[in-house]
């Protein structure tokens, strides 16, 4: 193994999502190319004037300085020739050279990977898609791939964290960008149940190019990709084509085919990806890895009850001897009804002081509940939040025990 500032020096000097295979043919890596110097690098035949004019000009000091960046910030940084580096990622057209990681990298390396993407503007149908397929992903031993954005990506990561699975967060962007600080107690959190990862050096910001980049890597982690929600022009059908090159399993969730944006995940499907209308259908395809116990629990979620709740779910919908029915506790007396509600302890509900780290939208969202449950519908006109901001604000929420889900009835303080 080489020291990584020499890889670090070429994927500076090439820049994120170069291919690299032929040059390392040549030279066999990173060292032994910077000692070769500017004459055997156009020799090789490998180089262009232009590329050997960026090696020439990177220095390797500005390496040095990134490594010592990310050791005092407590990053990681996984090079080509580490033993970390992730298998499955070695494998794809185009690898990065260079990861930067917070968190776990043994989390990028796990036998069952599935990414999950879709859009950012998600529809309340799409993202209880997401939390539930994502959830139950994770209750099975999954590790669950997005790319940390808002929308889609956000319910995969939390719906995972809440399973108590490991997630990977990739990102379009260095560790210390300045990027969606809504999602900064995500992150933070991701890196102690999972990994956050880029192959963008710790300062760099997002540009419109570096997102599909990046997308490759999310592909290149998962045995299978899963689109959730998607029109026909999002980059989530950028990921889905990366995991069709990469040789990996593409899959989409069906949608409203008069609705534009599920126009992308259904074309998908009428190409030949596998359609997922349940959980199953993705843990079916990698038997192999999915213990009997793990997918009985994940195959709870069944979508053909859509007035059971996503608290019910989470809560193994028991479904214990001599429970009434939904039909059955329509027939029941108001005197019935009124003696249940006195037995029934209600625990006390004040507000707390929120932690640091908590996003600007749930506090939005927290200022907002009481002790009295409020639907997401109630909860979505008072804070002015989109369907998936406002379930990714939820469950940040939840995660500190800030709120509770009540099934049937909203949510409310968390006790």
């Amino acid at each position: 193994m080489i020291a990584p500032e020499y890889w670090i020096w070429l994927q500076t000097a090439l820049g994120a999502g170069r291919r690299v295979e032929e040059l390392l043919a040549y030279f066999g890596d990173a060292k032994s190319m910077f000692d070769a110097g500017r004459t055997e690098w156009l020799l090789s035949g490998c180089v262009t004037a232009r590329a050997a004019d960026a090696l020439a000009r990177t220095s390797l000091r500005q390496s040095e300085e990134i490594v010592k960046t990310c050791s005092h910030e407590g990053w990681r940084v996984i090079t080509w020739d580490s033993p970390s580096y992730p298998g499955r990622l070695a494998q794809i057209p185009c690898p990065p050279l260079v990861l930067y990681v917070w968190g776990d990298p043994a989390a990028m390396d796990q036998p069952f990977a599935v990414s999950m993407v879709g859009t950012r503007s998600v529809s309340r149908y799409g993202a209880r898609v997401a939390d539930e397929l994502s959830f139950r992903l994770a209750q099975a031993g999954a590790v669950v791939v997005s790319g940390g954005a808002m929308g889609v990506d956000s319910i995969c990561h939390l719906g995972a964290l809440r399973a108590g699975g490991q997630t990977v967060a990739v990102l379009g962007c260095g560790l210390g960008a300045d990027y969606l600080r809504e999602n900064a107690a995500m992150r933070e959190r991701i890196s102690r149940q999972g990994a956050v990862v880029t192959e963008f050096p710790p300062y760099e910001k997002p540009t419109r190019r570096s997102f599909p980049i990046r997308n490759r890597i999310i592909a290149g982690l998962g045995l299978g990709t899963v689109v959730v929600e998607a029109g026909i022009r999002s980059g989530s059908l950028i990921t889905a084509g990366a995991a069709l090159e990469q040789g990996r399993d593409v899959f989409a969730v069906p949608g409203n085919i008069t609705d534009a944006e599920f126009a992308g995940a259904n074309a998908l499907i009428r190409d030949g990806a596998k359609a997922v209308f349940d959980v199953r259908d993705i843990l079916d395809a990698y038997g192999d890895l999915v213990d009997e116990a793990a997918k009985a629990g994940a195959a709870r979620y069944d979508p053909a009850l859509p007035d059971e709740t996503r608290a019910q779910l989470e809560r193994g919908q028991r479904r214990q001897s001599g429970k009434k029915t939904p039909a059955e506790k329509k027939k029941r007396t108001v005197s019935e009804t009124k003696r249940e509600e006195k037995t029934e302890e209600t625990p006390t509900r004040t507000r707390k002081t929120l932690p640091d780290g908590v996003s600007a939208n749930a506090a939005n969202v927290y200022a907002r509940l009481s002790g009295d449950a409020k639907s997401p519908d109630e909860l979505q006109d008072e804070t002015g939040l989109d369907t998936g901001a406002l379930l990714a604000a939820l469950t940040e929420l939840e995660l500190f025990g800030l709120a509770e889900a009540i099934p049937g009835r909203g949510y409310v303080l968390g006790a």
